[in-house]
């Protein structure tokens, strides 16, 4: 692996794992399920196919910022409207 696709993916490794601590099933599950999908591809010497996973890897970066945002949307959405609801 090129040294800048290792740098890369260890950028990737880093940066899921410090948004796995707030998984909704835990910062344990997550950095599990995590460290079992990086080692199934530790062997992979292809240049494009490590680019595919980093590609991935992102996409699933993504999803878990929004899943995050979302969560915290709903969470102010239901402290306000809750109280509005109250007061009618």
């Amino acid at each position: 692996m090129a040294n800048s696709l290792r740098g890369e993916v260890l950028n990737l490794y880093k940066n899921l794992l410090y948004l796995g601590r707030d998984y909704p099933k835990g910062a344990d599950y997550f950095k599990r399920r995590l460290k079992n999908v990086f080692l199934k591809n530790k062997d992979v010497k292809d240049p494009e196919k490590i680019k595919e996973l980093i590609e991935r890897g992102e996409f699933v970066m993504k999803e878990l910022e929004a899943l995050y945002f979302l969560r915290k949307y709903r969470a102010m959405k239901q402290r306000y409207y809750s109280d509005i609801n109250k007061t009618k």
